[in-house]
């Protein structure tokens, strides 16, 4: 292979669909799979960086343990603070204290991670390089994963961000025009999977009122989806891309939280990066 192939790992999000890929990204890091860099939205992002700190089994572990814990993801959360999952219990005590998240593996390896988020007054994707896991890193990771109507925007730098799964599901582009051009490509939904348009639309521009130009991004969101969606599947046919996805839908909630149906989905994802793995070594000229 030439000098200037420049690997690189791309992670959609799909909340607790994450899972799956926990799975995927576990059996490369066992087997010694390295990439010059990565791109995660949403939960890709937040399970994703698991992959630069080298934690094997983190992602699995600690939502098995701590899900149904209603610090971490509780209606009274919701009510309470206006977010779904509790910022201090997931981006502070579970990291920092109960299942530490390995912030010096995480600067030490020369891998970059970039992570998108929607910036809330232009409803356009933004993203952000992570160089050490801390404190603005895990801002990014945390905007990135801000599910709108379920969670309040992330502040940072003077601009308020919201999920990146809204403007960009799948940043393959971002990361070709960054000159990576030998993709591996993660996604939480199986092959030919479509998202039907919003029926309400009104109902989206009311709960977004405050957010217009996010909620234009929410009512454009299944068209945009549809055509990364194709463009991918072009890259795969082509061999331009490898992809990894799951066999079948995975059939539970975004915010599924039952230990056992975690556990299902993230062997979903063991087994078929184990199958796929010949392969994606061949693709990545590991062989």
């Amino acid at each position: 292979m030439g000098n200037n192939v420049k690997k690189g790992l791309i992670m959609e999000g799909g909340a607790m669909r994450g899972m799956f890929t926990a799975g995927v990204m576990d059996v490369l890091m066992e087997n010694d799979i390295h990439f010059d860099g990565a791109a995660g939205i949403s939960a890709g992002a937040i399970f994703g960086c698991n992959y630069k700190s080298h934690q094997i089994g983190r992602v699995i572990r600690y939502n098995k343990k701590y899900g149904r814990d209603p610090r971490y993801f509780s209606i009274r959360s919701l009510i309470k603070t206006g977010d779904l999952y509790g910022v201090d219990f997931c981006y502070h005590t579970v990291p920092e204290k109960l299942d530490i998240f390995d912030r010096l593996a995480f600067e030490r390896d020369p891998m970059e991670f970039h992570v998108g988020a929607t910036e809330v007054k232009t409803g356009k994707i933004a993203f952000h390089n992570c160089l050490d896991g801390r404190s603005k890193d895990i801002e990014w990771m945390r905007a990135s994963a801000s599910m709108p109507f379920v969670s309040r925007p992330v502040k940072i730098d003077g601009k308020l961000y919201l999920d990146g799964g809204i403007t960009d599901p799948v940043p393959y582009k971002y990361m070709e025009d960054l000159g990576y051009n030998r993709n591996v490509i993660i996604l939480t939904q199986p092959k030919g999977y479509r998202k039907k348009k919003h029926h309400n639309e009104a109902l989206i521009r009311m709960l977004l009122r405050k957010y217009p130009a996010v909620a234009k991004a929410m009512i454009a969101r299944p068209d945009v989806y549809n055509n990364q969606m194709e463009e991918i599947f072009k890259r795969e046919e082509s061999g331009q891309s490898f992809v990894i996805r799951p066999p079948e839908s995975l059939g539970i909630s975004r915010t599924e939280n039952d230990p056992s149906e975690l556990e299902w989905v993230y062997q979903t994802g063991r087994v078929e990066a184990k199958k796929r793995l010949p392969e994606v070594k061949a693709f990545l000229g590991l062989s």
